[in-house]
């Protein structure tokens, strides 16, 4: 098993009908954990990529009615790096 996460901003507050058809999720094959962030508007799937790939988590999130903003990367970039002084002549 290949456990993965994906994490996603959503666009509205979900409704108490759309939260309780994420928890349902839970029940397809190959999804371990569903979290629910109202705090940073986040969603966290963690599944399991021998079954699952990215794309049929993101059609079962929007499937149970959830409006994604975004999918969001869940390591931080790097910092960029200060340029570098000229010397003086």
């Amino acid at each position: 098993m290949t456990t993965v996460e994906i994490l996603y901003r959503y666009a509205a507050f979900p409704t108490e009908q759309v939260a309780l058809a994420l928890a349902r999720t839970r029940d397809v094959y190959g999804i371990r954990r569903v979290e629910l962030d109202r705090k940073t508007h986040t969603l966290r799937v963690e599944f399991d990529a021998t079954r699952l790939n990215a794309a049929m988590v993101t059609q079962l999130v929007t499937l149970a009615g959830l409006e994604i903003a975004e999918e969001l990367p869940l390591i931080a970039p790097p910092a960029p790096q200060p340029a570098p002084v000229p010397a003086a002549p």
